[in-house]
C-alpha cells in the first residue's frame, strides 16, 4: 500500500508539474532513472530523497500523502494547487482567514 500510494502520488504531482520522471531525477541530483524505478514500484527513495521530492514540490511529507488518501485530493488535477491555497489560507489572521472561508461558502 505504501509503495503504491507513494509511487501513484509522485506521478501525479510530477505530472501536474509537467515534467519527466527523467527531469525530476536530475533535478533532484540523482541518476537519470531514479524517479522512473520509484514510480515503477522497483526501489522506495531514502527518508533524505523524500525530503527533497517533498520540498521540489513546495508541500510537507504530511501532506504529500493526503493527495494519495484525501478522496477530494485524489480526484482534482488541482491537488498541489488546493494545497498550496489551504497553506496559504492557515498562514492568515483570523479574521482575514473568516473572510476568505465566507467568501468560499458564498460561491
Amino acid at each position: 500500500m505504501y509503495s503504491e500510494q507513494l509511487s501513484d502520488t509522485l506521478i501525479k504531482l510530477r505530472l501536474e508539474k509537467g515534467i519527466t520522471a527523467r527531469d525530476l531525477s536530475l533535478s533532484l541530483g540523482l541518476s537519470e532513472s531514479y524517479i522512473n524505478r520509484v514510480e515503477s514500484r522497483r526501489m522506495q527513495p531514502s527518508f533524505s530523497v523524500f525530503f527533497d521530492i517533498c520540498d521540489f514540490f513546495d508541500i510537507t511529507p504530511a501532506e504529500f500523502f493526503s493527495i494519495g488518501s484525501d478522496p477530494l485530493l485524489q480526484s482534482s488535477d488541482d491537488s498541489v494547487e488546493i494545497l498550496h491555497a489551504i497553506k496559504k489560507l492557515r498562514s492568515l489572521p483570523p479574521q482575514k482567514r473568516k473572510h476568505i472561508c465566507s467568501v468560499i461558502h458564498d460561491l
